[in-house]
């Protein structure tokens, strides 16, 4: 039966090694260097016995107490007056008695003491030690821990630093732990019992249902007096720990830390999905205010070009009523006259004023239309680039630069956003973020002092300048048709022929205008669109990749939450 109990044994300590070898992968592919180095401890400790470890303040008589619980005889642990242990120890079963220093804060003690066949014994520094590395090396070992042993000095076992510590064994490894209150020998025993409920009542407190704890003196026990204390605790070990259960013990507490780990880093991924969810509304809110904002301004722009042509079509009207009087047989006929006996103007000279009146009158209508015009377009394009920046200083940051599992992650996706932040400050302020010489091949839309201007303050400028050029370029091409069209006009015979070559050339000029204008007014908006969508290609980016990342490591971690669960119900309930 033993035989078949040590083969069973083997076959979980391998499936537990390869649970552990899987999640060191995991906490390696999230680069957090705490939890990766806390699961190659455990690997490194399957094999290994079960294993107490030692903590509390110093002069907590934690030394005096491992010397009593092995009952060598000799002084493992040195005991002095002042705070001496400077080290981590780690003691072991030995054939023979050795000294192993691993580094300059911890050393392995091997003695060929029975019960360390079946449990290891950390000793560790105060937790209220100045030391760094101590107090490193402390926390190292206490995650791979089956079981902590908690000293407190048993005439003041409420110092804060020792409860701090306390917390964070129970609060984030969830610990087995029991309590020694040690000298118990410098208390009376009223003073003694009221400070062992003081421990369990606190205890309870902080979450441990029913908490164990014992009272000891070590100076009695090595003495070789009676009520030590240690009776009791060496009955709770052979009942709870050693007989053959240690393994399975062992075994059990190996699988609990890395569920502890694999919900670690479980609740860190469901933040880290709710961050990147949170980023993607995000992201589709601003395309989404982007959108509507172009569609207001592209309505905008039309009602401007609607505008134009209202003014447009009216000069029209009135040149066309006034060439068509004008052209009548007997107008002509007296202006004819006129010219050779009076200083009233001829025929030539009329048509010339005529022509001269169209193209100042439409420029005065035009650029007048234009001035409200462009003032409306611009505010409607300012505003959604204001309502961009708006949102953009205001997104949502769920995952903390202090996140426990993913800071390193939070602090790129800060990165990145802050980047963004400037970028588009940047963009706002630059005149260049405005022009496009795709809209405006020819020359720069602006004169050069506003090229130094703020970038929003220039929009109505460069929409004044780009619905001007075809303006010009319109009018011009009608007043060279009609200049044509009335040379050597002295009859009324070609009347309709001239009436309807003006018509068609207005109609003409009415069209390019309209199509030009509309369409450098909406591929300008489209152009300031896509420039201000294109600040948030790194986000974009970052937002690609964490998708990539949160699906691959919520199939890893499913899988081993799986093994997980397999195991656990396989191996044998403690209690």
């Amino acid at each position: 039966m033993t035989q078949i109990l040590d083969q069973q044994l083997l076959r979980w300590r391998a499936r537990i090694d390869e649970i552990v070898k899987d999640l060191h992968e995991l906490t390696q592919a999230i680069q957090h260097d705490e939890l990766a180095r806390t699961v190659s401890d455990l690997r490194n400790r399957i094999n290994e016995p079960f294993m107490f470890v030692i903590v509390g303040e110093v002069k907590a008589g934690k030394s005096s107490f491992i010397n009593a619980l092995l009952a060598t005889g000799k002084e493992i642990t040195k005991v002095a007056p002042q705070p001496i242990t400077d080290t981590v120890q780690q003691i072991t079963y030995g054939e023979e008695e050795e000294v192993i220093s691993i580094n300059p804060y911890l050393k392995k003690i091997l003695l060929p003491v029975d019960i360390l066949r079946e449990i290891a014994i950390v000793d560790t520094p105060g937790t209220n030690t100045i030391i760094e590395q101590h107090q490193e090396i402390t926390e190292r070992f206490v995650p791979a821990s089956d079981l902590i042993v908690f000293v407190f000095e048993a005439k003041n076992p409420y110092r804060q630093s020792a409860w701090d510590f306390f917390r964070f064994i129970h609060a984030d490894w969830r610990k087995k732990i029991i309590f020694v209150l040690q000298q118990k020998d410098l208390l009376d025993a009223a003073d003694l019992e009221v400070n062992e409920k003081g421990v369990y009542d606190h205890a309870q407190k902080q979450g441990i249902a029913d908490p164990v704890v014992f009272s000891v003196s070590a100076r009695r026990e090595l003495a070789g007096e009676a009520d030590s204390g240690f009776d009791r605790v060496r009955d709770f070990i052979r009942q709870n720990i050693t007989g053959g259960k240690a393994p399975v013990l062992k075994l059990r507490n190996n699988l609990d830390l890395s569920q502890n780990i694999h919900d670690r880093i479980r609740e860190g991924l469901k933040t880290r999905r709710q961050q990147w969810e949170a980023d993607l509304d995000f992201r589709r809110d601003i395309r989404e205010t982007l959108a509507q904002h172009s569609q207001q301004s592209h309505r905008q722009a039309d009602v401007m070009v609607e505008n134009l042509l209202a003014g447009y079509d009216r000069i029209a009207r009135e040149k066309e009523d006034e060439l068509a009087n004008g052209l009548s047989f007997f107008t002509l006929l007296r202006r004819s006259v006129a010219g050779l006996f009076s200083k009233q103007v001829s025929v030539k000279e009329w048509l010339e004023q005529l022509a001269e009146s169209l193209g100042t009158e439409l420029e005065r209508e035009l650029q007048s239309k234009l001035q409200s015009g462009v003032l409306d377009l611009a505010e409607s394009i300012q505003q959604m680039v204001k309502v961009v920046d708006l949102k953009l200083q205001s997104s949502t940051t769920i995952l903390k630069n202090n996140h426990a599992i993913f800071s390193a992650i939070a602090e790129r996706r800060g990165n990145v956003l802050r980047e963004l932040q400037e970028a588009f400050e940047r963009f706002m302020n630059r005149t260049e973020s405005f022009t496009s010489r795709e809209l405006f091949p020819e020359k720069s839309p602006l004169p050069a002092h506003l090229l130094t201007g703020s970038g929003i303050a220039v929009i109505g400028a460069i929409l004044t300048a780009a619905t001007q050029l075809p303006i010009f370029d319109i009018t011009g091409g009608i007043l060279t048709t009609i200049g044509l069209l009335f040379a050597g006009v002295s009859t009324s015979l070609r009347r309709r022929k001239i009436l309807r070559g003006f018509h068609e050339e207005l109609e003409r000029g009415r069209t390019r205008m309209e199509d030009e204008v509309k369409e450098k007014l909406h591929a300008y908006v489209d152009f300031l669109q896509s420039k201000i969508d294109a600040n948030f290609t790194d986000f974009d980016r970052l937002l690609e990749q964490e998708e990539v990342q949160i699906e691959k490591l919520e199939k890893n971690l499913g899988e081993i939450r799986a093994q997980l669960d397999t195991l656990a119900g396989e191996l044998p309930a403690t209690t």
